[in-house]
Order: structure tokens, then C-alpha cells, then sequence
């Protein structure tokens, strides 16, 4: 939530069907409060070949380290050209490095509204919420939305 929510938020505003996949499905109601669809992540590994290919999958980058099925998913997406892919938090692969650039949201009025009221529902701490959220992402060439830009831009 503190690292991608608002962008979460605008991707739903956007038309985007959000579907997030968590391992724990006790407690969904900051996802909710985001507009996105919650799933079981044991799920998403499950019909991943059965699907029609999503055009963007994004994953918190600490599970390329520790979910071996996330780490194939990631690999495959980055293979396919036509499949953004974006990662966030703290967690650095050289790997990821190497096919990633670092990318910011610039978050929506909105986004920043729900994202607080999110934070808020998961008792997490919500002191600032920023103007723009940053990533690692393989961007396409011709992305369905350009909400995501190189983070070595400013966007006026």
C-alpha cells in the first residue's frame, strides 16, 4: 500500500482491471478501499499460462527474492514485449537491474485521498503521502497509458 497504492487507485480510475494477488486474504479492505480485486496468490501462479496474457503485471520486488513462482512469472513477462512490468519497494536484483529503468507515478489528487484512507484501514502509518510513487519497470513501446514515466524526468 505505501509503495504503490495511489498508483493502484489511478490505474482503477483509469479503466484498468486491477486484480492484486496476496498471500493472506484476512484482511482486504485497504485493497477495496482502492478499487482493486483481490485474489489468492496461490491462484495467480495456478491459471497463469491458462489466461489471456495481461498487458502489465507488477509485483513487490521483494518476492522476485523469495517466491520462485513469482521470480519465473517476472522472467517470462520480461520476454514478452508486449507485457509491462513493474516492480516496487526495496528489494534490488542485479537481474531485475539490468532490464528495469526507474520509473515515477505522479499520483493523482484523488490517488492521495484514498491512498491515506487505505493506509489508514491496514493501521499503517500515513504521516505523508506523497505526490508520486517510484518503481523499477520494463516499459513498453507503446504502453496503453503513459502514467508511468522515467524517473529521470520532470513531469510539470
Amino acid at each position: 500500500m505505501s509503495h504503490a497504492g495511489g498508483w493502484l487507485f489511478d490505474r482503477v480510475m483509469g479503466g484498468w482491471d486491477v486484480t492484486v494477488y496476496i498471500p493472506d486474504l484476512t484482511d482486504v479492505r485497504p485493497l477495496q478501499i482502492l478499487g482493486a480485486q483481490i485474489r489468492d496468490l496461490d491462484d495467480a501462479f495456478v491459471s497463469l499460462d491458462q489466461r489471456p496474457r495481461p498487458r502489465a503485471l507488477a509485483f513487490a520486488a521483494d518476492l522476485f527474492a523469495r517466491d520462485l513462482r513469482a521470480r519465473k512469472a517476472i522472467m517470462k513477462a520480461l520476454d514478452h514485449t508486449l507485457t509491462e512490468v513493474t516492480l516496487w519497494g526495496e528489494a534490488r536484483s542485479a537481474e531485475l537491474d539490468e532490464s528495469t529503468d526507474s520509473v515515477q507515478h505522479r499520483l493523482s489528487a484523488a490517488a492521495r485521498v484514498f491512498k491515506v484512507q487505505a493506509l489508514a484501514a491496514a493501521q499503517a502509518p500515513a504521516a505523508f503521502c506523497g505526490f508520486s510513487e517510484t518503481f523499477r519497470s520494463r516499459l513498453i513501446a507503446r504502453p496503453p497509458t503513459a502514467d508511468l514515466v522515467r524517473a529521470s524526468c520532470h513531469v510539470s
